[in-house]
């Protein structure tokens, strides 16, 4: 699998089938049909259009949109997403509100790098900006990291975020979601030995596999039952000529895109028809319910195979994150080593993707911390997405995470200090 002509080949199927897509909907629309009252040419166009825009998304860096937000004066405040930190495979954004006094909480979080896009966390973004500094981690798409910027492994990834955390300052606090939450532990665990004013407030995760064995989920099935040599040969690509990255050794993301899809072919499969009979009847519009959602899941990017690989390897299969043996640089991180980040779990009860028991591992990992600094929240009803950017974040999980922040910002701390003097 190890070659061009594989990753070339899913990317000509791509391309085809939104060609495809393209087609039929000119086809079908062609004004001559009008003249025959034949539902099937409706639906023809209708399939085109579904199938044309599907396809293409998948090969496009969404657009973050988030333009302006409203403010406590009443008026409209532009948002600008400026970038603060530049390095090859991740930048550090900030959005950045005109017109609008620097807001107390400054947070940073941080994204998932699993196939998709930050913008996965358009929604969180949303509901934060307005009552905080908000600073994400931007995850570029391999495929167009060249070759020359060199490897890119889990223990990179540790050190990209404590090096974001060093340049925001230690009044920061982290909010990891999903994927990261096991590696941001480790970069919080990192500054605590080796730079300790550079650690942030607090720390909160979020549906995080910190130990995957705790409650085994499908994901974690499938990291037991493949060695590292079938995944190696099996998942990595080398990218084409088309890219700035060529030659790059990647897990595709068409290839993880068409692991999640099977893992709800029914449903996927379901919403797909329902959208095509919305578009053949006119119910449907271009950023109704189905699109604003597989626009942003159907956008996939290439992650490098250093990092694929030993996160498969070291975070699933050996579990040293799970058993604080995990090493960066040559060097151990002790997880019990975090004395004064305060450290917040989220889980979703009914999350199939890191199932409630994984994140929540965390805290016993934090020998050091006292328990007055550590805390626990399972959502009930809460499915993976819903814990970060649904229903059950927006209503509840949001204010649960932003008292967390309040109540240790060390404003309470800085008081008493002044008293007793």
């Amino acid at each position: 699998m190890r070659h061009m002509a594989t990753y070339d080949l899913m990317e000509t199927v791509r391309n085809t089938n939104q060609w495809l897509g393209a087609t039929a909907r000119t086809m079908a629309s062609y004004p001559a049909f009008a003249l025959f009252s034949n539902p099937a040419i409706q639906w023809m166009a209708a399939w085109g259009e579904v199938a044309e825009r599907s396809f293409e998304r998948m090969n496009a860096k969404p657009d973050w949109g988030i333009h302006s937000i409203p403010g406590v004066d009443g008026r409209d405040h532009l948002v600008h997403v400026e970038t603060v930190v530049e390095r090859p495979f991740a930048n550090l954004l900030h959005f950045d509100v005109t017109d609008r006094p620097v807001q107390p909480r400054k947070i940073l979080l941080v994204a998932p790098m699993s196939g998709h896009y930050a913008t996965l966390l358009r929604s969180t973004v949303t509901s934060l900006i307005p009552d905080c500094e908000v600073y994400v981690t931007d995850w570029h798409n391999a495929r167009d990291v060249p070759v020359s910027a060199g490897k890119f492994d889990i223990e990179d990834y540790t050190l990209y975020l404590v090096e974001f955390m060093r340049h925001l300052g230690p009044d920061t606090h982290v909010i990891a979601v999903c994927q990261p939450a096991p590696l941001t532990l480790a970069a919080t665990a990192y500054l605590a030995q080796e730079d300790p004013d550079a650690q942030p407030r607090s720390l909160t995760l979020i549906g995080g596999p910190i130990d995957p064995d705790a409650t085994p989920t499908d994901v974690t099935d499938f990291g037991r039952r493949v060695t590292m040599g079938q995944l190696e040969e099996t998942a990595i690509q080398r990218v084409g000529f088309s890219y700035p990255g060529v030659g790059r050794l990647v897990y595709p993301g068409l290839l993880q895109l068409s692991s999640f899809m099977s893992m709800n072919l029914d449903r996927h499969s379901q919403a797909f028809n329902d959208q095509i009979m919305r578009v053949a009847r006119g119910d449907a519009s271009d950023h109704d319910a189905h699109n604003r959602f597989y626009d942003e899941y159907l956008a996939v990017m290439d992650m490098p195979a250093e990092f694929y690989l030993s996160t498969v390897e070291r975070i699933f299969k050996n579990g040293e994150i799970a058993k604080n043996e995990f090493v960066v640089n040559g060097k151990h991180v002790d997880i019990g080593k975090i004395t004064k980040v305060a450290v917040k779990t989220v889980e979703g009860a009914k999350d199939d993707i890191s199932a409630p028991g994984q994140c929540v591992a965390a805290l016993a990992l934090c020998t050091g911390l006292p328990d007055t600094m550590k805390a626990s929240h399972l959502e009930p009803g809460a499915g993976h997405y819903g814990i970060f950017a649904g229903k059950s974040w927006r209503n509840n999980i949001r204010p649960l995470v932003l008292n967390f922040i309040d109540a240790n910002s060390g404003k309470k701390q800085t008081a008493a200090n002044s008293n007793a003097a």
